[in-house]
């Protein structure tokens, strides 16, 4: 049995433990060498490009495996699993699941349950990644930073599936595309080696594609996806009341498609829409408004003029 809509999880009514253990050596293994290599990557992108193996070939598809893979997060392991912000035919909902999981930020099932942990307490303790939790000096904030963008990842503390979870546990399409995270990372990096060698007929175009659109987009959309827990809780405008510290970062909106407007997000998490205001691009809600035109999204929760304007501060009406 399937269910759309997720649990309400309250940080004060705990059925379930808040953590599930600890992650095995192999785990901690798999997430720093997720992290590290792309990130290699990127560093060593800009002296590389200088002169060597970057064409429109790997250009393009970089972009669109950045777009593919990101819209699985932001679409799919954000707005669709974690809020329920809409309900999705079956084939979208698998569709969505791995796509996500292409974007190498873990499995479905985990990451929803960080991500829910993290609106349960945000910016408190049990947040798992508030760059909030260690003071506000000079010294703790660069502390919390690093610990909001990648640090909290390498810790071993495990978020409950149980609690945080239980409909995707329940789920069994979802809970087969979790075990197939570790093929999915190898279609995400394998997939723009195999379609740059194809389109330049080379070995030298399946090395380039790889490194560019394999490991360059992974380490690109890593930092965007970890600057929203980072960069969207410490500086931005904040327009609307929440309990946190969420904020609206404009830069980031493109490449975010739409996140990084975290403050209007915090505010009412289950809106489809993040970027509620004039002017304010938000490319994952276009997308889902094209999947309710198609018939596959239903039950979408658009934004009600009347509940935005109860949490509209009153220095920005």
């Amino acid at each position: 049995m399937r269910t759309e809509v997720p649990p309400t999880v309250r940080a004060d009514t705990a059925p379930q433990p808040l953590l599930a253990g600890e992650k095995s050596a192999t785990e901690m293994f798999l997430v720093k060498l997720f992290a590290v290599i792309p990130a290699l990557a990127l560093a060593a992108a800009v002296p590389l490009a200088w002169g060597w193996g970057l064409g429109w070939v790997d250009i393009g598809l970089a972009v669109f495996f950045y777009t593919l893979t990101c819209l699985g997060v932001t679409v799919g392991f954000h707005r669709h699993f974690t809020h329920g912000a809409f309900k999705a035919t079956r084939a979208l909902r698998i569709a969505l699941a791995v796509t996500g999981s292409m974007a190498m930020q873990g499995p479905v099932i985990g990451w929803v349950a960080d991500h829910r942990r993290h609106h349960a307490y945000a910016d408190r303790e049990g947040d798992p990644h508030s760059p909030w939790l260690f003071g506000t000096s000079a010294r703790s904030l660069a502390k919390g930073f690093w610990h909001a963008h990648m640090g909290w990842m390498f810790q071993r503390d495990m978020t409950n599936p149980a609690r945080f979870a239980p409909d995707l546990v329940a789920d069994t399409d979802i809970r087969r595309v979790d075990r197939w995270f570790p093929a999915l990372t190898a279609v995400t990096l394998l997939a723009p080696a195999l379609a740059g060698g194809l389109l330049t007929w080379s070995w030298w175009g399946a090395l380039t594609g790889f490194f560019w659109a394999g490991l360059v987009r992974v380490a690109v959309l890593h930092h965007v996806t970890w600057s929203v827990n980072s960069i969207c809780h410490m500086i931005g405008d904040r327009p609307f009341t929440a309990r946190d510290r969420s904020a609206n970062f404009w830069p980031l909106a493109i490449l975010s498609m739409g996140e990084s407007w975290h403050n209007s997000h915090h505010a009412d998490p289950t809106c489809a829409r993040h970027g509620v205001r004039r002017g304010q691009i938000d490319v994952s809600a276009r997308l889902i408004w094209l999947f309710g035109k198609l018939g596959w999204a239903t039950g979408i929760h658009w934004p009600q003029p009347e509940r935005l304007a109860r949490r509209l501060k009153a220095t920005t009406r």
